[in-house]
C-alpha cells in the first residue's frame, strides 16, 4: 500500500516538472515575439491639438443651511394654535404660534387698574398739597404781622412738607405701576411668537417641525427650525496637496445626482485654517447659489473647483503617454519615413483624457494604440495606408513636426 502511494507522489512530481520545463522553453522562445526587420506596425493616432485646457479638483461634500435657527418660546404655556407646518415660506417678523394668553390679558388687566388707582391717589394728594401750600402761606403772612405763633407756623409747614413728600411717593409709585403694566404687556406679548432675523433674504422656510397644537411648552421648548435655503452653503474637505491651491473667490460648479442635468454655482467664502489629523483634511465652505429653491440642505453634491486656466495649450491624448528608459513622453510619427519618433515630453495640466505639453514644442501625430510594439525609429502602418516605406529612403533623425 505505500509502496502505491510512493509511486503515485513520485508520477506527480515528474509530471510538474516536465510540464515546467515545457512552459519555460515555450515562453522563453515566445517571449519577445520577433518581428521581422524593418516590418510595420500597425498603429492608431491623434493629432496633437492646441486648445484650451482646465486644472479641476472634484470634491464630495453635503449641502447645508446657509444660517438656521429655532423659533422657541420666552415664557411657559400651553401652545393654543401652531400657524405654520414643514416647508411654508415665511416672511421677517411673521406670527408662528400662540400661547395660551388668558392668564397674561388678567395680568394686563390688574396691571392697568392698579396703575389707575395710582393715578388717582396722585391726583387727591395734589388738592390736599395745594391746600396744606395755601395754609401754610397764610401762616407765614400772619406771623409776620406777629397774629399767629411760631408753633403754628411750624405746625402748617410740616403739614405741607408731609403732603409734598406723600405727592413723590405716590409719583414714584405710578412710575412702578406703569412699569408693571409694560411687563405684563411684554408678556403677553411672548404668548405671540414671531420668527425674526437681521440680515439675508425677506423670505425663509420651515426645516422642521417639533411639537404639535396643544402641547405644554416650557421657556425655550423648540416650537420649529428656520432656514435660509438660498444660497445654500456647500461643505467639501480638501486634503494637504490641494490645500495650497484653494483660494477665498474661486469659483465652483455643483452638481447633484438630484438633478443630472443641471449645474449651479459656487464660490469659495471659507477655508478653515486647521487640517484634523485623524483625516488631514480641511473643511472649505462654498456659498452656492439656489435662486429657485431647487437644492435642499443634505444633499450630497460633487463640486467641481478650477485651479489653472491655459488658453491656446498643446495637448495630447493620454492614451498617447508611455514610459521609455524612465522618461514619459508619446511615439509622434515621421510623416517622410513613416517611423515613430520617441519624443520625451514635459507635462503640465493633465484633466479627463488630455494633457498639457509644456515642451518641447510639438505638432503632428501622435500614437494612441499599439506604441506598445514600437521603439524610437519603428516603422509604422497608419489606418487605411498599405504600403510600407521604402528600404533605401533616407530615414530623418527626428520627426518631422517635432520642434525640438
Amino acid at each position: 500500500m505505500n509502496k502505491k502511494i510512493i509511486f503515485f507522489i513520485v508520477l506527480i512530481i515528474a509530471a510538474f516538472l516536465s510540464w515546467n520545463f515545457y512552459y519555460k522553453k515555450d515562453s522563453s522562445t515566445a517571449t519577445p515575439a520577433k518581428r521581422p526587420r524593418n516590418s510595420s506596425v500597425a498603429v492608431e493616432t491623434a493629432p496633437v491639438q492646441k486648445t484650451t485646457i482646465r486644472d479641476t479638483g472634484t470634491f464630495s461634500g453635503t449641502l447645508l443651511p446657509d444660517s438656521q435657527f429655532i423659533v422657541a418660546p420666552k415664557i411657559s404655556g400651553r401652545l393654543e394654535k401652531i400657524f405654520v407646518d414643514i416647508g411654508d415660506r415665511v416672511s421677517r417678523g411673521k406670527l408662528i404660534a400662540h400661547l395660551d394668553d388668558d392668564e397674561f390679558v388678567q395680568q394686563v388687566e390688574q396691571a392697568k387698574a392698579e396703575l389707575d388707582v395710582a393715578k388717582a391717589n396722585i391726583e387727591e394728594n395734589l388738592s390736599t398739597l395745594s391746600l396744606a401750600q395755601r395754609e401754610y402761606d397764610r401762616a407765614k403772612a400772619l406771623r409776620g404781622k406777629k397774629i399767629v405763633s411760631e408753633s403754628e407756623l411750624d405746625v402748617a409747614e410740616a403739614q405741607y412738607k408731609a403732603k409734598e413728600a406723600k405727592e413723590k411717593v405716590l409719583i414714584a409709585q405710578s412710575a412702578q405701576k406703569e412699569a408693571a403694566l409694560k411687563a405684563a404687556t411684554v408678556r403677553l406679548e411672548y404668548t405671540r411668537i414671531r420668527a425674526s432675523w437681521e440680515n439675508g433674504k425677506e423670505y425663509r422656510v420651515v426645516g422642521e417641525r417639533f411639537v404639535d397644537q396643544g402641547a405644554m411648552l416650557k421657556s425655550n421648548d423648540p416650537i420649529v427650525s428656520i432656514i435660509s435655503i438660498n444660497p445654500l452653503t456647500a461643505v467639501i474637505h480638501v486634503i494637504e496637496r490641494d490645500y495650497p491651491r484653494i483660494k477665498i473667490g474661486q469659483q465652483a460648479v455643483i452638481t447633484t445626482d438630484a438633478f443630472p442635468n443641471k449645474t449651479f454655482n459656487g464660490t469659495i467664502q471659507r477655508i478653515s485654517p486647521i487640517l484634523k489629523e485623524s483625516s488631514r483634511q480641511a473643511q472649505v465652505q462654498i456659498m452656492a447659489s439656489n435662486p429657485r429653491w431647487l437644492l435642499k440642505p443634505g444633499m450630497f453634491v460633487r463640486v467641481e473647483i478650477e485651479f489653472a486656466m491655459h488658453t491656446g495649450a498643446t495637448v495630447v491624448p493620454i492614451s498617447s503617454l508611455v514610459k521609455r528608459d524612465d522618461s514619459q513622453g508619446v511615439f509622434l510619427i515621421d510623416r517622410e519615413t513613416m517611423k515613430a519618433r520617441f519624443i520625451p515630453l514635459k507635462l503640465g495640466i493633465i484633466n479627463g483624457d488630455h494633457a498639457e505639453v509644456v515642451s518641447p514644442p510639438l505638432s503632428g501625430l501622435v500614437v494612441t494604440m499599439g506604441q506598445h510594439l514600437l521603439e524610437d525609429g519603428t516603422p509604422v502602418l497608419l489606418p487605411g495606408e498599405q504600403k510600407e516605406p521604402s528600404p533605401g529612403k533616407k530615414e530623418s533623425s527626428k520627426a518631422d513636426n517635432y520642434k525640438g
